[in-house]
């Protein structure tokens, strides 16, 4: 009898450890659980440290998308045979997708330096409205991603259409040979949405740049490139054009003769302001490469020239590992005001 009783402990034991080392099932597979993918504000990306501090004076609000697709289930975006961690052949979303599109087009506007805030805030100058015509992601042998979203920005005050355009992703991937799983799928989807919200505002920008520079804190004409910071640019329409070179008359023997180049007028220290009611700002520091802040307001990177309301200013500069120094400073109408700026440890 003891050594039956024995035997059936150790066969317990066994099977205890058994079921204990048994590889389980991912998650999602099998089961009821939501496979929804998230692509919530949070989680679709981490604090960008290359993103302005300040903002520029263009603001915009974003409305929500509308979503032309052809599905009854405005979350649906695809099927899938087999994803570890979803339940089920039908791909969807957390969120609408004309909810999804919007919020990474405001990420990346946000991202880029503009004033972002939703569709209640009235007070913006900017609306951006736009639609999903498609946003498809089917997972077989081989991911198979379509997005074509269209976008419009208008000004409020008057209700013009400022640009307007069309941007098309299409794009695949082969998974790999351990398959798929949720992450993956909610990764891909975000990066190829990012692409469509980055090319999008990217256009809508050098567009907005080029028509309203004030805005942007510009030189008429320029746009901003990183790492370069603009000190003296010709206004819009001042280069003259090139004239052609004209072909010399048939049987011509010699050219005639160039006049004497002109001297040319002496350029004064700096540019003239282009405007009766600011001044020119120049912000030097030691050490150089600081970040320099109107008023609150981010212009770029010590040395820096800026062309601002005459006026009373606060200008202070940061730079990583030093102390922030911040000085009022009067700038006077048509007149040029420097400032140097040395920073301590």
């Amino acid at each position: 009898m003891k050594r039956m009783l024995l035997r059936g402990s150790l066969a317990l034991a066994v099977l205890l450890v058994a079921g204990c080392s048994m590889p389980k099932a991912p998650s999602g597979w099998f089961g009821s659980g939501d496979g929804a993918i998230n692509l919530a504000e949070s989680e679709s990306r981490k604090a960008n440290p290359n993103a302005p501090l300040l903002k520029y004076a263009a603001s915009i609000r974003v409305a929500r998308y509308a979503d032309a697709r052809k599905t009854a289930n405005p979350r649906q975006i695809g099927t899938a045979d087999r994803v570890s961690g979803m339940s089920g052949k039908d791909i969807t979303l957390s969120q609408d997708v004309a909810a999804v599109v919007a919020g990474t087009m405001k990420t990346r506007l946000d991202d880029a330096g503009f004033q972002v805030s939703d569709a209640q805030n009235s007070n913006a100058l900017f609306e951006l409205t736009g639609v999903v015509k498609e946003l498809t992601l089917n997972v077989k042998d081989r991911d198979e991603i379509s997005i074509v979203v269209e976008t419009s920005l208008k000004e409020l005050s008057t209700g013009a259409v400022v640009w307007s355009g069309v941007v098309v992703e299409k794009n695949d991937r082969f998974a790999g040979v351990s398959g798929n799983n949720k992450n993956d799928v909610a990764n891909y989807l975000r990066k190829e949405l990012g692409i469509v919200a980055e090319k999008t505002v990217e256009a809508l920008s050098a567009s907005l740049m080029a028509a309203r520079p004030e805005l942007f804190n510009l030189t008429p004409g320029t746009k901003p490139i990183p790492g370069v910071t603009v000190l003296v640019a010709p206004p819009a329409g001042a280069l003259a054009p090139v004239a052609a070179p004209q072909p010399s008359p048939a049987g011509a023997a010699q050219l005639a003769p160039l006049p004497a180049a002109k001297a040319a007028a002496p350029s004064p220290a700096y540019p003239p302001l282009a405007g009766t009611s600011s001044g020119m700002l120049i912000v030097s520091t030691i050490p150089g490469r600081a970040k320099v802040y109107v008023d609150n307001v981010y212009y770029g990177l010590s040395p820096l020239h800026m062309e601002i309301d005459a006026g009373i200013h606060a200008v202070s500069v940061k730079l990583e590992g030093y102390k922030m120094v911040t000085e009022k400073v009067s700038v006077r109408k048509g007149a040029h005001t420097e400032m140097d700026l040395t920073l301590e440890r």
